[in-house]
């Protein structure tokens, strides 16, 4: 597209949604131009673990895995708010696996099931054991060409030597590279590998999870040929006769009007970055980190939203969702902010204590659970410590310490890493009671040599069994904390994105105060008032209707609903 050419739609945000979006406007024949703020592509998505929760979709029925969209409602309705009363979750349900099949026809996107990976809620009626979460096919990043580096790179603290990933499949067999030649030749073959990458890139160019569906959704953008401009700052919306029809976009510190008849679309991320517009959806106690990407967007979607007459999400309940964190410096001093999701809370031998010494959680719950856990009380389990010992640290890693790793000075020295001879010491270097600390790992030592939490239930069900180590038995999330020298880590809330952000309806359209549309203007992505209602039900709750009201308000758009 030229300078002189109309585009016919306009997307702000170059995230999940944002892609989606502008790539299903392409392929049905409109001019699209995508605004995205930051100087990199993929938003939050390109940190993520790229999973997309689809239920009822064709590659979970091709796999032989059984689901259906009235199964999904039952669950959906017994896990979310409000479900049986929501057009757009209904909407969500019906056209879900038809978003996916036009997004893999049309653009570079493609996604295999999880067979094994169940709902957080895996005893309320309706739940999966696995397919309703889609991943993405691994990507290799050199077919991006010099686009590869405007992609986001993933958290430097998910990446081994300095910018290799590493699939899920991975994780398991690298735990044995000490025990296992076979997994030890696996080890060296990925990093053979990743040596002959850096030849090429500045980073491994074998990309996985949510680093992987940034780069096939940018890759389509080029196929598609979508114009993308990175750095641009809209000021505001163009609007006329009650309809959005533009944006003014400053270049050169001077403003200049964008039209596009067929309208906006927001999809910028949301209101994590924006802390005036999400406090009313947090409680006290919460605080203000996120773990969203960080663009440096000075308006994001919901502030342009509510300038051209939207409205945003009511007021009165938490609308986040939540993952412990923990926050240290890098070398280079910028600030990590590491979302504790999967790879250490529900592994054997760790347990999470409040400012009291006391266990406050059953520390495999999903990480949307643990943080409402800390915020029931956030006086006294904000911040909580992660605790283990050395055994566990050497296997599982925590946080930003890898396993295996052979030096923690750095992260011991920055703070981060807290760690002692004796429980005692421990306790006396994060601040708890050292006698209800000491009493409290004793309890839970003296259950857990059987396998056992009667406190909590941990390892209870399948969700919380597939997080933990198999090789654990009898109980996969359960073995005693023994072997000194002892560590602890401090987490907090942390949002992943929030669930408030501008009120639509089943078309992604974004809606006035007494309900009625706004023509031209439509909000997806962690824009838009989450179908989940605050509810955190499985993984990929938010990266699968992301895409799918993505691909909804471009069909609208266009006319094709």
């Amino acid at each position: 597209m030229t300078e002189a050419d109309t585009p016919d739609l306009i997307v702000l945000g170059a995230g999940a949604a944002g892609m989606a979006a502008a790539c299903t406007a392409a392929a049905l024949g409109r001019r699209v131009l995508l605004l995205e703020h930051g100087d990199r592509v993929g938003g939050t998505t390109a940190i993520s673990g790229g999973m997309v929760w689809i239920p009822a979709n064709h590659k979970m029925a091709e796999a032989g895995l059984p689901d259906s969209p009235a199964q999904a409602r039952t669950y959906l309705a017994a896990t979310v708010p409000g479900a049986d009363d929501d057009r757009r979750l209904a909407t969500f349900l019906a056209r879900g696996d038809e978003a996916i099949r036009f997004l893999e026809a049309h653009t570079a996107l493609k996604f295999q099931p999880v067979r094994r990976y169940p709902d957080y809620y895996p005893e309320q009626p309706g739940a999966s054991a696995g397919g309703r979460v889609l991943e993405p096919v691994p990507f290799d990043g050199r077919e991006l060409g010099p686009d590869f580096a405007r992609l986001r790179d993933p958290l430097p603290e998910f990446m081994l030597f300095g910018g290799m990933m590493i699939s899920r499949e991975d994780l398991p067999v690298l735990r044995r590279v000490t025990r296992s030649p076979a997994a030890l030749w696996h080890a060296a073959r990925l990093a053979a590998r990743y040596a002959r990458q850096r030849l090429q890139a500045h980073r491994g160019t074998a990309l996985y999870l949510g680093n992987a569906l940034a780069a096939r959704q940018f890759a389509s953008l080029r196929q598609l040929k979508v114009d993308l401009r990175l750095g641009a700052r809209v000021e505001r919306l163009l609007t006329q006769n009650d309809r959005v029809v533009g944006v003014v976009l400053l270049q050169s510190g001077q403003p200049r009007e964008l039209k596009a008849p067929l309208g906006v679309v927001l999809a910028t991320g949301g209101l994590s970055q924006h802390k005036s517009l999400r406090r009313p959806y947090v409680p006290d106690g919460a605080g203000d980190l996120s773990a969203t990407a960080a663009t440096g967007a000075s308006l994001g979607g919901a502030r342009l939203a509510l300038d051209a007459g939207a409205h945003l999400s009511p007021t009165g309940r938490p609308l986040a969702f939540w993952v412990p964190a923990s926050v240290g410096p890098r070398a280079d001093g910028s600030t990590a902010i590491f979302p504790h999701t999967v790879t250490d809370r529900a592994k054997p031998g760790l347990i999470a204590v409040n400012r009291d010494g006391r266990r406050f959680v059953n520390e495999a719950v999903s990480y949307h659970e643990f943080v409402r856990a800390q915020l029931r009380d956030a006086q006294r389990n904000v911040p909580a410590w992660l605790v283990c010992d050395s055994r566990f640290l050497w296997k599982y890693g925590l946080g930003r310490v890898r396993p295996f790793a052979l030096s923690l000075r750095t992260l011991q020295e920055s703070g981060y890493l807290h760690s002692a001879a004796t429980l005692e010491a421990l306790a006396g270097r994060i601040g708890v009671p050292a006698g209800a600390f000491a009493s409290t790992v004793e309890r839970f030592n003296r259950d857990a040599a059987q396998g056992h939490d009667p406190e909590f239930g941990r390892g209870a069900d399948i969700y919380q069994r597939h997080l933990g180590d198999a090789e654990q038995l009898p109980n996969p999330c359960v073995a005693p904390i023994l072997r000194p020298p002892f560590h602890a880590v401090a987490v907090q809330p942390a949002d992943l994105g929030m669930a408030a952000g501008v009120m639509t309806d089943e078309h992604a359209r974004a809606l006035r105060a007494d309900g009625t549309a706004i023509d031209g203007l439509y909000a997806c992505g962690n824009d838009m008032h989450s179908v989940m209602n605050g509810a955190y039900p499985g993984p990929g709750i938010t990266l699968g209707p992301a895409l799918v009201f993505g691909y909804l308000a471009a069909r609208h758009a266009c006319g094709e609903a």
